[in-house]
């Protein structure tokens, strides 16, 4: 495993879930963490625990273009430019084709999708600058197969998925890897009041935030002459 230590990480969906635990084990690494969400108070108060020398965060909305050149411009000014990105940020929702209203579904694209792909065109010019790195797109196992009552929601992850593989072909000359995460369902905020109630006894079997974070921090710590192209991680109970 290579030392990350130094290394600048900018992650989206910083605020809670796989984002946040993400940002915190790679803090722990060392790594130089810039945080971005649409909840500026939670991103302040993760800054805060964190410890704000190693840390810089920005409120940013990723569907909108100006907002996520704002970020890495924090992350630029902060620390000097960027050697990785994981674009986490993402929303769910269950239901079928016809279940979800016309602001649910262009949320849905614009932020799974779209986002991503504003979030991946402003970090690529920085980590060239840097003779290389890393982009980690964290997908869904919905990118890989879709259940009956996520079609849209899965729509926007093969569509991350495909993404990634594309970026792949296209940036590893110029030394940088990018990195399809696909996990199944995992116990955070994540689609809380879209499918999903915290009671639900199903919480209890899912994979944790942490768990994910791991995976990312491991595939980041591979040695630069190999790259992980996709990664599908499931809860042992899981039946899927």
């Amino acid at each position: 495993m290579r030392d990350l230590q130094g290394k600048v990480a900018v992650v989206t969906g910083a605020a809670s879930g796989i984002g946040a635990a993400t940002a915190r084990r790679l803090h722990q690494l060392g790594v130089r963490v810039v945080l971005g969400a649409r909840r500026g108070h939670r991103l302040k108060e993760i800054a805060d625990e964190l410890g704000n020398e190693r840390v810089a965060w920005a409120e940013v909305d990723i569907r909108e273009p100006e907002q996520v050149e704002d970020l890495f411009t924090v992350a630029v000014d902060a620390f000097g430019g960027v050697d990785c990105l994981v674009a986490n940020a993402g929303v769910g929702a269950y239901g079928g084709i016809l279940d979800l209203d016309d602001t649910e579904i262009r949320e849905l694209i614009d932020t799974n999708l779209t986002g991503t792909v504003w979030s991946v065109r402003h970090a690529v010019p920085l980590l060239a600058a840097r003779d290389g790195g890393d982009i980690v797109l964290v997908s869904s196992v919905a990118g890989l197969r879709g259940r009956q009552d996520e079609a849209v929601y899965a729509a926007t992850k093969h569509g991350v998925v495909g993404l990634a593989g594309s970026l792949d072909r296209e940036l590893r000359p110029q030394g940088i890897r990018v990195t399809a995460m696909c996990p199944g369902a995992t116990d955070t905020e994540f689609a809380l009041g879209k499918g999903r109630t915290p009671d639900m006894p199903q919480l209890r079997t899912m994979m944790r935030a942490d768990d994910v974070a791991d995976a990312i921090a491991y595939a980041l710590g591979q040695p630069t002459s190999m790259r992980t192209l996709l990664w599908s991680m499931r809860s042992i109970a899981s039946e899927n």
